[in-house]
């Protein structure tokens, strides 16, 4: 049984999605980060990137979300779009890998965790942001989902933090990009995002962002 290492953020959301979409059996093992149990010796050999989401497929062990989606697609054979559609399946999967989530990231570190106001670095992640929308924005005005009309990983991908839109850029942003803000509702919509969301909701995680928290998050600021 596939055990998955998991704390309530954008990245591990990804993964509980993809667990309930597919049915894939798995155990829950939650990791607080607020307290800084993902730098445990024993979670370091999960993961020596010490973050969340990991996985532990019988002794198979995958860790960062986006690789994590396309080895549970593998291992089930859902959500992998057509075989004709796999280099924008990889392409659409990278970009959030490696531009809508980093940016999202920064974009809410600078405006909610900086210990000092810095308007160019708030302005440069928050443009970014609203750049990778406007392109989502676009890939969406002439197709369903991002893969044409087949819901996939890729959509799962940039769920995960589209979903924290308000927080990344404001309450209300989403409905400047409407055909980004008609697919999220869509994929909002499934029934496995709602069972998703209770997806550790019987443990009590950390949610005080106190030094200890600080620390744990941004240990390199200490």
């Amino acid at each position: 049984m596939i055990k998955f290492y998991f704390h309530p953020t954008p990245n591990p959301m990804k993964i509980a999605l993809m667990l309930e979409e597919t049915g894939l059996d798995y155990t829950l093992v939650p990791v607080d980060t607020f307290k800084g149990e993902q730098h445990a010796p024993e979670f370091l050999k999960i993961n020596p990137n010490a973050k969340v989401p990991a996985i532990d497929d019988d002794g198979t062990i995958v860790f960062d979300s986006n690789a994590i989606l396309l080895y549970l697609a593998e291992k089930s054979g859902q959500l992998l779009g057509k075989p004709e559609e796999r280099g924008e399946l990889l392409s659409w999967l990278m970009f959030v890998a490696t531009g809508l989530g980093p940016f999202s990231g920064q974009a809410v570190h600078f405006q909610h965790m900086a210990p000092e106001e810095l308007p160019y670095a708030v302005n440069r992640y928050r443009k970014e942001v609203q750049r990778h929308y406007r392109i989502l924005d676009n890939r969406l005005a002439e197709r369903q989902y991002l893969i044409n009309d087949s819901y996939s990983i890729a959509d799962i991908a940039a769920w995960g933090w589209i979903d924290r839109a308000g927080r990344v850029l404001g309450e209300n942003e989403l409905a400047q990009y409407p055909n980004l803000k008609r697919w999220f509702d869509e994929v909002n919509s499934r029934p496995a995002v709602a069972r998703a969301r209770q997806v550790g909701q019987d443990h009590s995680f950390k949610t005080t962002a106190d030094e200890e928290t600080l620390r744990a998050l941004l240990p390199q600021n200490y």
